[in-house]
């Protein structure tokens, strides 16, 4: 296959960069219409600013069964540059998988920074993510945390100094939970700090009704579907965050704590 502009095959990047592609066309982690268009995205904006170790990891996790778990290039660019505007030093991920956003993101932070990582299994991040973010030589800014998200979130809250510690943070996991994760993340993150949530758009289903048929959206997909879109609806009419809804990725729901 023909290589584009940034050395990458067209291939690995439906994979790599659009967190597991060609599989299925509900979740290529884009929402646009054109995979060309995508492609573009990615080659004019996001790789040629991409970190070494960065795109070693994205190619690393391209090759995990389960790759399609993964944040998208653009989107972890996105958090980079939103964590340096915001002069962020204490982050929290909930969801690590192979620790490909983690590395965006403590990248992104200070040397004195830190980020607080939190799943149920270490596995996947041990086996690909850690060696490589130990050569990215920020291995020390993470505090990496095992098991139920919940259970952590409330020991943390619990800790000392913690409440309005952190200033940004970024969740992929469970979407059942995302309304008490929610709960949970504002009393951590401080008054203009970031929360960002991933899947909201759910592969553009949110907008597909029970009714419209397997074609349109599997039944897995239209439980998830409604998860998303009963979330979205809280987040809009939380006053103690300001909102925005981004067509990026999967959707990402970007919510700046107010209150």
């Amino acid at each position: 296959m023909a290589t584009t502009g940034a050395g990458e095959d067209k291939g690995t990047i439906a994979v790599a960069g659009a967190g597991g592609g060609g599989s299925s066309s509900l979740h290529s982690k884009t929402l646009l219409k054109s995979e060309k268009l995508y492609h573009y995205v990615l080659e004019s904006t996001v790789f040629p600013r991409e970190h070494d170790r960065l795109r070693e990891l994205r190619l690393a996790t391209a090759k995990h069964p389960m790759a399609v778990m993964a944040a998208s290039p653009d989107q972890v660019q996105l958090f980079g540059l939103l964590i340096e505007l915001i002069g962020a030093k204490n982050a929290i991920e909930v969801g690590v998988f192979t620790g490909y956003s983690l590395l965006a993101t403590a990248l992104a932070l200070p040397d004195d920074g830190k980020i607080v990582a939190i799943d149920v299994s270490r596995e996947s991040y041990d086996d690909v993510g850690a060696p490589v973010i130990e050569n990215a030589g920020v291995a020390h800014k993470v505090d990496f945390r095992v098991g139920l998200a919940m259970p952590i979130l409330d020991e943390l809250v619990a800790e000392e100094g913690n409440e309005g510690k952190f200033d940004f943070a970024f969740v992929d996991a469970d979407k059942v939970n995302f309304l008490g994760y929610h709960e949970r993340l504002l009393r951590l993150v401080r008054i203009g700090g970031l929360i960002a949530y991933d899947n909201t758009l759910w592969g553009g289903t949110v907008v597909a009704g029970d009714g419209d048929g397997e074609a349109a959206a599997p039944g897995w997909d239209r439980g998830k579907a409604r998860l998303a879109r009963e979330f979205n609806a809280a987040i809009a009419g939380d006053r103690r965050v300001q909102p925005c809804q981004l067509a990026i990725a999967d959707g990402v729901m970007l919510c700046r704590r107010v209150a």
